[in-house]
């Protein structure tokens, strides 16, 4: 706090003058009257409260050397001295991803930053605002904004929409609004690595706003389930990521939500537990959740669809041996045909390199290599994306001679030196560019692993779409007419014709999907990296200047003193006016 018009000082000896004034002023002493005697009885009251008649006495007193010490104040000037965010403009990237309802005490990270967003609004001092929120497709909810009004209701707005943060996207799109000004970044997210950060620009200070550092997480890390013949297998695993030793129950649900296996657990500080279930009811879900007492509740659900669709597997008889014992250990019901009649397969999974069978076939198909061109030698490892086929198995060890060129119209959802490996159909169909001999992969843990996602994700039959991660959108295969989309509790969501892009609900549960014609039931489950919380980090990077100083403001506070200083004249007036005006 300071004063910007010390040359009032001198105007301090006025409340002295009015002090030495009571001081000096005429005093009369008391003298009996015989007709005031009996007055001293009335005044008992009066003389039983000293402190209440001192006051009363002195009142305006008291009243005018407060009214003049505040007008003394208020002649020179007094503030405070805010920071100012510094630049020429400000962009805030908003973490919207699900970690952020992690909470303690204080309610969760979103709603500390939105606090912290409302205040740093009032600090803006008129420079221009853009704010930017996470996610795949990274959305710029205000570009360039200055009123106060719009700013505060598009904060009051923001919402967790559940999806990865991928920041490395918001931050591209957070510097293309740069330029050449100097710019104050913030980050309102839970845990980011300094080096995520771009800080070669000089007209850049980054301001990371984190999440508390005291919050604890236990989760449900994966969920699996098949069927076999007449009962059901899961395999469900649970992670600690606490310090200490937490006591957990874990209940397993059927579709009808009624109870199949309920266990008490107990898992050490940082610990993985996992644990296979066997002879479960059939069922078309399967739900796990787990009660226990942490800081991030979303994570303590899992679900999973069992399919009831196709059950065959039909590999080619030109596959490797290696790929026909993978699937043959996983599934009974596995076929070998020869090549020239896989073209009439149906309701069967076909593992084959035919390529044309992708566009003959009715069947899901599972490429592995082609046989329509060579392969082009590459020497690198496997680089995967967060797809849900890649859940229970890494690849990143993987190491690859050579591949196939890609398809151009398939999704790539894993890489060799930044070159397609394993794609995607529009239909969903699954291709790996590679023929298996001219790998290692048989020899890692993920390869039976990824061919029992394979094997998941392609024969959950015609009753299930499959499993989505919030707001994602993928190409689906859905016949043409309008479809409407809605929750397990019967609540519509939205629709979307048959044959464009699917766009999955942004809370993850169990949904459905329905034309005039059929239904299918399909999950928006949270990816693996929105299962883990981190511990929350709060720093700053660079500096940016203007005119070399840095932004400061200093906030007055003479309109705070006008205000007493008016009540103060208003009752010195009363006072005085209930005395006498002539006393």
């Amino acid at each position: 706090m300071g004063f910007t018009n010390l040359v009032f000082l001198w105007t301090a000896f006025i409340p002295v003058v009015v002090l030495l004034y009571y001081f000096f002023r005429k005093k009369y002493t008391n003298q009996p009257v015989s007709s005031t005697l009996f007055w001293a009885e009335v005044m008992q009251e009066t003389k039983a409260s000293p402190y209440l008649k001192h006051l009363q006495k002195n009142a305006l007193l008291y009243l005018q050397l407060l009214s003049l010490i505040l007008f003394v104040l208020a002649l020179m000037n007094p503030f405070v001295k805010t920071t100012e965010i510094a630049g020429e403009q400000s962009i805030w990237i908003v973490d919207t991803s699900a970690t952020m309802l992690a909470k303690n005490g204080e309610g969760s990270t979103f709603e500390q930053h939105k606090k912290e967003m409302k205040s740093l609004a009032a600090a803006l001092g008129g420079r221009p605002l853009t704010i930017i929120t996470t996610g795949d497709e990274p959305k710029a909810i205000l570009r360039q904004e200055t009123q106060s009004s719009v700013i505060h209701k598009a904060i009051e707005d923001l919402e967790v929409t559940y999806e990865e943060e991928q920041l490395p996207k918001a931050i591209d799109m957070a510097t293309a609004f740069i330029g050449e000004t100097a710019t104050s970044m913030y980050l309102f997210t839970d845990s980011v690595e300094r080096g995520e950060l771009p800080i070669e620009s000089e007209k850049i200070t980054w301001v990371v706003k984190g999440a508390s550092k005291d919050l604890e997480n236990i989760s449900i890390t994966r969920l699996a389930a098949t069927a076999i013949e007449d009962s059901a297998l899961a395999l469900v695993q649970l992670k600690n990521e606490t310090k200490s030793p937490q006591v957990v129950k874990l209940l397993l649900l059927d579709g009808a939500e009624n109870q199949v296996i309920e266990e008490e657990i107990t898992i050490q500080g940082g610990e993985e537990w996992s644990k296979t279930f066997d002879a479960l009811p059939l069922t078309n879900l399967l739900t796990a959740t787990i009660q226990v007492d942490d800081d991030y509740d979303i994570d303590n659900t899992m679900m999973t669809l069992i399919g009831s669709g196709t059950s065959e597997i039909v590999i080619d008889q030109q596959m490797h041996q290696l790929v026909q014992k993978g699937f043959q250990a996983l599934n009974t019901e596995v076929k070998i045909a020869p090549s020239d009649q896989l073209k009439d397969m149906e309701d069967a999974m076909i593992v084959t390199n035919q390529k044309e069978l992708l566009e003959q076939s009715k069947s899901p198909i599972v490429l592995i290599g082609r046989d329509d061109v060579e392969p082009q030698e590459v020497n690198s490892l496997v680089d995967v994306s967060q797809d849900s086929l890649f859940a229970f198995s890494s690849l990143e060890d993987v190491y690859v001679s050579s591949i196939y060129p890609a398809f151009d119209d398939f999704t790539t959802i894993a890489t060799i030196d930044e070159k397609p490996f394993v794609q995607r159909s529009s239909r969903g169909d699954i291709v790996i560019l590679a023929d298996i001999e001219q790998t290692d992969w048989p020899l890692h843990p993920s390869f039976p692993l990824l061919l029992w996602g394979i094997q998941n994700e392609l024969m959950e039959g015609t009753q299930n779409l499959g499993t989505f991660s919030p707001n994602e959108s993928r190409a689906v295969s859905l016949t043409s007419g309008e479809w409407s989309i809605y929750s397990n509790d019967e609540e519509y969501i939205s629709s979307v014709e048959g044959g464009s892009e699917f766009r999955a609900p942004t809370i993850p549960g169990v949904y459905s999907i329905s034309s005039k014609e059929e239904e299918k039931q399909f999950i928006v489950q949270l990816t693996s990296g929105e299962r883990s919380i981190q511990e929350g980090t709060s720093f700053e990077l660079g500096t940016v200047q203007n005119s070399g100083l840095e932004e400061t403001t200093k906030k007055s506070l003479v309109q705070w003193l006008l205000l007493p200083i008016l009540l103060l004249l208003v009752l010195e007036w009363e006072v005085q006016r209930r005395r006498g005006f002539a006393n």
